[in-house]
């Protein structure tokens, strides 16, 4: 049981890594095309990139899920919804306020879990509350500048904030019950299927700005989508939910990292303090002794 958490904990971890690096991919994509059609396509390519895993799943356990069942199809699609709202509060909040202010939001949902985890009847630990304090404060040290101001699209993220925690519940609950695979792909299908309708409901659709957009959309759809949400799926079900989000909200201190890499941003000394307190966050969450639940 300790083997399978802590691979879990490494996916997430994995899974954090890669979203961080993505923020880069979003905002870059939009440069070319509208937000809906960005998260649209790649959610769809997400879906191709899953198409020889779910063709080639073997068959295994003592009951094996059949390919398709109601159940398996519900948690897919309500997944998807939810992902579907949150990616496109992101992506059009991204446009009316910074990168910065967007990722510290965001990771909000790192609270948002355990709260709703409550009203759910879960029993969360001092250890993930402290964790989640931790976290909160670090995010704050690490994307909060001195002229932090709230625009626009801040509020359009801190309505994400609370649909992701709540996609992070859900993933919890459908993963534990279903095949991981058939559930990211469901989920990624809803979500680009909504976001294509929106596209061409509001937005202009180009081939050419299409084409211009392609190098972020491979990165979004293949890295971010295929590898980084599918591992998610996966490492939830083994996972407690609010550490999940715990660990998942270093995405923020991979998004730091990877706009000083390949931006040039620099990170200053509380940057580096955000970091550490984040980190010291997951651990406390991750190490707090628990008591045995009856």
């Amino acid at each position: 049981m300790r083997k399978h958490a802590l691979r879990a904990d490494l996916l997430m971890l994995l899974t954090a890594m890669i979203w961080g690096s993505g923020f880069v991919a979003q905002t870059a994509g939009m440069d070319h095309i509208g937000p809906y059609l960005f998260s649209g396509l790649r959610f769809a390519l997400g879906s191709i990139c899953l198409m020889p895993l779910l063709l080639r799943r073997p068959v295994s356990g003592p009951s094996p899920e059949p390919l398709l069942t109601r159940g398996l199809l519900q948690g897919g699609v309500i997944m998807g919804l939810a992902l579907a709202l949150g990616i496109n509060l992101q992506q059009v909040g991204l446009l009316f306020t910074s990168v910065t202010n967007s990722g510290f939001i965001t990771g909000l949902y790192v609270i948002v879990v355990p709260l709703l985890g409550l009203l759910l009847g879960h029993k969360t630990g001092m250890g993930t509350w402290l964790g989640c304090l931790l976290a909160v404060v670090g995010m704050f040290l690490l994307s909060v500048g001195d002229n932090f101001q709230v625009a626009s699209g801040d509020w359009l993220q801190l309505i994400g904030a609370f649909v992701w925690g709540g996609h992070v519940i859900l993933v919890g609950i459908f993963a534990s019950r279903h095949d991981p695979i058939r559930l990211a792909f469901l989920q990624f299908a809803t979500c680009s299927l909504v976001s294509l309708v929106l596209a061409v409901i509001f937005e202009p659709v180009s081939l050419q700005a299409i084409i211009g957009a392609a190098p972020a959309l491979l990165y979004g759809g293949v890295i971010a989508v295929g590898i980084g949400y599918t591992l998610q799926v996966v490492a939830q079900k083994d996972a407690i939910a609010s550490h999940a989000a715990i660990i998942l909200s270093l995405e923020a201190v991979f998004a730091a990292i990877a706009g000083a890499w390949i931006l040039g941003e620099a990170l200053q000394l509380r940057g580096y303090i955000g970091c550490a307190l984040m980190l010291a966050g997951m651990l406390l969450a991750q190490l707090w002794p628990r008591k045995a639940m009856a």
